[in-house]
């Protein structure tokens, strides 16, 4: 029996955390739903950006998984409300979106969101992805020097091309010398 790699680092114990999925269809709350069962955080859901803002009034979670398109308020607009407002702009907020644009993006970090995921979710992704986040969230939470802020670099995004259906890393260039 082989024994652990002592080198890597340990999983963190997020099921303290409160985790608020926002998504105007049901499909998607109820299937991110059964992927974050596994981290054994606490759940709630939204179906729209008002009914997020009204539950992150009633009680801030730790992170947000926020779908962009949606009625009565998108989801840019609820991440900016969040990240405008002292008591709420340290909740961790990944977009989940179908969206593919660079602008669409560009406008995503401008509203000051943590992270991207894109529709349709893969559960790997998206776990990793939330348990990271919540360990960073929470060594911040009990003053560890994990840095001011958890953003996406802008580097994260630029070089990016739009290719309709995609989003591409810029082509690496071959070498003509060989």
């Amino acid at each position: 029996m082989p024994l652990p790699d002592s080198s890597a680092p340990p999983v963190a114990d997020v099921s303290s955390a409160r985790i608020l999925l926002v998504d105007d269809n049901l499909q998607n709350l109820e299937l991110m739903e059964a992927y974050l069962a596994e981290l054994g955080c606490q759940v709630q859901t939204a179906e729209d950006g008002v009914a997020a803002i009204e539950a992150i009034e009633a009680s801030p979670p730790d992170l947000i998984l926020l779908d962009v398109m949606m009625p009565r308020m998108s989801g840019f607009e609820v991440c900016q409300r969040i990240k405008a407002q002292p008591a709420t702009r340290d909740i961790i907020v990944i977009m989940v979106t179908a969206l593919n644009e660079v602008g669409d993006f560009e406008r995503a970090v401008e509203c000051g969101t943590n992270d991207f995921i894109a529709k349709p979710v893969n559960k790997v992704e998206l776990l990793a992805r939330v348990r990271s986040l919540l360990d960073l969230r929470m060594r911040q939470q009990q003053g560890s020097p994990v840095g001011s802020e958890i953003r996406p670099r802008a580097s994260d995004i630029e070089g990016l091309t739009d290719e309709g259906d995609c989003m591409l890393p810029p082509p690496v260039e071959e070498d003509s010398a060989g």
